[in-house]
């Protein structure tokens, strides 16, 4: 039995995977944490959240790493740590100094941070000959600024000369925000000026960390989207697997569906497999990594989106583990680790997975989603799982709005994401937000 120190998570479905992983990999963890409340308000009425049944739940500033690690040393010397683990981003790097520090297993912390910021991704990404998409990293003029008027001087000046010298139309992207939070397309100056401002306004996250006063300008691509799914160990890269990704909700880019695996002919899949290989070891992440690298599969050839050093989120680890028995969650346990994970794929009874989202359109309360209850219990669905009636809601400007998801299988080919569809057609005519 090993015991993890788990810094964090996100409050998403991989905030109960990962416990899980610990718990069936015949673990323990101790769960660090600087806001108890953040966990508690995430679970639902009377029912504990799984990241408070870890040996210990202890409070400390998880966002001052100066502070946190004295703290850790103490912990570590009391309760003897095989490991250290998040799965929320923003604690990432965190992680990978801890576990440097404690002398444990992880990847590098430079390397995890280079990850996690998309501005710094890009230019490791262009040095190392990679091609990407034509790219700015703009500071905006009077500190967060991205407010003012679309002219060649004073706020909103910097990002114009920038935009200007690229062409539009461009994507909008703040450098250390997750789950397409302020990610926009723009079309003409007065758009990006309206879409810095937006991002200038919210300049702490959600866990109260100040952010960088960055913003990444970026060539639009055309091209479906893809990940790559890998996990990293000992200095190899093993691919897991390529997801699709469905998108909408222009301007912004919503995440509305995914199918694993992708139906993608050999050559373009073999052609994002190696871009997302390339990337990782441009980042220096072939060790103690379970990694998400988003590819656009442009008409020039494959482009990286991004690289995030942890396993996909938006439930696309279960689709995994439907299709091929790979737990990316106990993956991502055991190289915490430095075990050697179980990535060989097993039959599960399923060609393909996929699931589908309920994105709302419309701001108000939530007033009604009729459905007949059996549809959802048919043999190929797999989850199906939606907010109740009466709860405030906004139309979607990022992946935190979702209402719900449906999920289903197909035994025999690559029909899952036409039976999500199907399903959530009939879940979507029952919906009345007023």
């Amino acid at each position: 039995m090993a015991h993890l120190l788990v810094v964090e998570s996100w409050v998403g479905s991989m905030s109960r995977l990962l416990p899980r992983a610990i718990r069936e990999g015949g673990h323990e963890f101790t769960f660090l944490t600087r806001d108890l409340g953040h966990y508690l308000r995430s679970a639902p009425e009377g029912v504990g959240h799984p990241l408070l049944r870890a040996r210990n739940v202890i409070t400390a500033e998880t966002n001052d790493l100066d502070a946190l690690a004295p703290v850790v040393e103490r912990l570590h010397a009391a309760l003897e740590f095989d490991g250290v683990i998040s799965s929320c981003d923003y604690y990432l790097p965190t992680v990978a100094a801890v576990a440097a520090r404690l002398g444990l297993p992880g990847p590098g912390a430079d390397a995890v941070t280079r990850a996690c910021r998309k501005d710094l991704t890009r230019q490791v990404l262009k040095e190392a000959g990679l091609d990407g998409p034509r790219f700015a990293v703009v500071e905006p003029e009077g500190g967060s600024g991205g407010s003012g008027s679309a002219t060649t001087g004073g706020p909103g000046g910097a990002e114009v000369r920038a935009a200007r010298a690229l062409g539009f139309p461009l994507v909008v992207k703040p450098v250390d925000l997750c789950a397409g939070m302020y990610v926009r397309r723009v079309d003409d100056e007065a758009e990006l000026v309206a879409a810095c401002r937006e991002l200038a306004a919210f300049p702490v996250n959600a866990r109260g960390q100040r952010r960088a006063g960055l913003v990444l300008l970026e060539e639009l691509l055309d091209g479906p989207e893809v990940s790559v799914e890998t996990v990293s160990c000992a200095g190899q890269v093993r691919v897991v697997g390529v997801t699709d990704k469905s998108v909408g909700g222009a301007p912004a880019f919503i995440e509305t569906g995914h199918m694993f695996p992708a139906a993608l002919g050999p050559a373009e899949r073999a052609a994002a497999e190696d871009t997302a290989l390339a990337a990782l070891k441009a980042l220096e992440l072939t060790d103690g990594v379970v990694a998400h690298t988003e590819i656009k599969l442009t008409s020039a050839g494959p482009r990286v989106v991004e690289v995030n050093p942890r396993p996909a989120g938006n439930r696309i680890t279960e689709l995994v583990r439907h299709v091929t028995g790979i737990d990316l969650a106990a993956a991502a346990v055991d190289v915490a680790l430095g075990r050697e994970p179980d990535v060989v794929p097993r039959v599960t009874g399923l060609r393909s997975a996929a699931v589908g989202f309920l994105v709302p359109e419309a701001d108000g309360t939530l007033a009604a989603l009729e459905h007949d209850p059996q549809l959802l219990v048919r043999n190929e669905v797999l989850e199906a799982q939606f907010v109740g009636v009466g709860r405030a809601v906004s139309a979607a400007r990022s992946n935190n709005e979702y209402l719900g998801h449906v999920m289903a299988g197909d035994p025999e080919g690559l029909g899952a994401r036409d039976r999500v569809e199907a399903l959530l057609d009939v879940v979507r005519a029952g919906l009345v937000i007023r």
